[in-house]
């Protein structure tokens, strides 16, 4: 019992001290995205062949809803599969707010964004490239695009940014309090080095297991991956695996929109692949 009142302590204090700054970020983020989105939206619409670069860089622009916003847009064809994956691996979903109140250093939050970037980027003028190539594009009239989310439902957007950033800051302490809990939990009992141990004997385990937790269509997965990276319970690497497969509610809404099952199986595929890919580039070769 004096055990669990530890942990129970340890808890409260790693998390406690999160609060205002999680608040101050939903709210700046809030904001940046009620007067960019819709603009955003034009531009990525009007992108054509340089798609996967503007996707890319809007993409990284802490915004909770634009994974959704070019979902719909790739579902009714007006953007490419590239400019599309461009998006979903630039997408930061809740890893930004968590290192910006886990006081991580400006230097780590800049070089995890710049690789997800430059992943996203490099990876969707790839994957348009070879379908250009291999002639499978396909052309689907407006009609034909089914299903639609508005970009901010997940949001509460339309009550105000106050108490949008109220209840994103409530919902996201509350989980990472529960995940801050089990991982104390596990270290009191187990300990960190035999974690670590278990986790290092086979390499490619924490990046397999951070790209599964990646695909989480919410903001679970992103919350999980940074927070046993900030414990050092994953490698740099795995964690980059995980944080380019998240997409937020991104993937949800591609099933949900987008008829074509096999198609969206695929993408989903890449994701995990380019995750996987530059997961284990960084971990065993930078």
């Amino acid at each position: 019992m004096q055990n669990i009142l530890e942990v129970l302590q340890d808890t409260a204090i790693d998390t406690l001290k999160l609060l205002p700054f999680l608040f101050i970020t939903y709210l700046i983020m809030e904001y940046i995205e009620h007067k960019t989105s819709n603009k955003v939206k034009q531009v990525i619409q009007k992108s054509g062949k340089f798609g996967p670069l503007l996707g890319g860089i809007v993409g990284i622009v802490p915004q909770c809803g634009f994974s959704v916003s070019a979902t719909n847009l790739y579902s009714a064809r007006v953007i490419t599969l590239g400019t599309l994956i461009s998006v979903y691996l630039t997408t930061s979903d809740e890893m930004l707010p968590i290192l910006i109140s886990e006081a991580a250093p400006a230097g780590l939050i800049l070089k995890i964004l710049a690789i997800k970037l430059v992943v996203g980027i490099i990876a969707g003028f790839i994957i348009d490239l070879v379908i250009n190539v291999i002639g499978k594009t396909k052309k689907v009239e407006p009609e034909e695009a089914v299903g639609h989310m508005c970009e901010h439902d997940h949001c509460d957007c339309e009550h105000g940014i106050f108490k949008s950033a109220l209840k994103h800051t409530i919902n996201i302490f509350i989980f990472i309090t529960i995940i801050t809990f089990a991982i104390n939990t596990l270290i009191h009992f187990i300990g960190e080095e035999t974690i670590e141990k278990a986790i290092a004997g086979v390499p490619v385990l924490g990046i397999l297991v951070s790209s599964i937790f990646g695909l989480i269509p919410n903001c679970a997965g992103s919350v999980i991956i940074t927070e046993l990276y900030l414990s050092n319970l994953i490698s740099f690497g795995s964690m980059i695996a995980g944080l380019l497969v998240g997409s937020g509610i991104g993937i949800l809404v591609l099933f949900k929109s987008n008829k074509n099952i096999k198609e969206n199986l695929t993408i989903t595929g890449l994701l995990m692949l380019v995750g996987i890919i530059v997961g284990l580039i960084i971990d065993f070769v930078i």
